[in-house]
C-alpha cells in the first residue's frame, strides 16, 4: 500500500480492509505461532482466499509450513477457498526459489483448490500486486 512498515510477529490476530481495483478484501493475519495455530479455524468461516507468507530463508520450518498447510486445507470450511502463496525475501541471497519452495510444499499434488505462489519481497512491494491480481482473476471465474 505504499508504505513500509515495520513488523512483529502477529499475537493473535490483526484485521484490515484493503480495495484492489474497487474490490475490497476484508483480511485477517492471523499468528502463525504454534500456540495460536489451536485457533485458526475459528477464521475460516466464509473465507474465499488462504494466503500464506513463506520466508524464503528459512528451510529450517518449510516441513512445518506443508504439514500447517495441509491441515489447513483439510477444513471443511475451506473446501472451496483458494490459495494465494506469497514466497517473501526473494531479494535475500541464497533464498529457496519459488520451484523450490513449490515442490517443498508439494504444490501440484493440491487439486481441489486454485492456488498460485508468487515471488515476492514485502519490504519492496515487488509481487504483491501480482498475486492479489491472481486473486481478483480467480474472483471472476466464480
Amino acid at each position: 500500500m505504499n508504505e513500509v512498515v515495520h513488523t512483529s510477529p502477529t499475537i493473535g490476530s490483526n484485521v484490515e480492509e484493503i480495495v484492489v481495483n474497487n474490490t475490497r478484501f476484508l483480511m485477517w493475519d492471523i499468528g502463525g505461532q504454534e500456540s495460536l495455530r489451536s485457533s485458526w479455524n475459528t477464521y475460516y468461516t466464509n473465507t474465499e482466499f488462504v494466503i500464506v507468507v513463506v520466508d524464503s530463508t528459512d528451510r529450517e520450518r518449510i516441513s512445518v509450513t506443508r504439514e500447517e498447510l495441509y491441515k489447513m486445507l483439510a477444513h471443511e470450511d475451506l473446501r472451496k477457498a483458494g490459495l494465494l502463496i506469497f514466497a517473501n525475501k526473494q531479494d535475500v541471497k541464497e533464498c529457496m526459489t519459488v520451484a523450490e519452495i513449490s515442490q517443498f510444499l508439494k504444490l501440484t499434488s493440491i487439486k481441489d483448490h486454485q492456488w498460485h505462489i508468487q515471488a515476492c519481497c514485502a519490504l519492496t512491494g515487488e509481487g504483491l500486486c501480482q498475486g492479489l491480481e491472481w486473486m481478483m482473476s480467480r474472483l471472476k471465474i466464480r
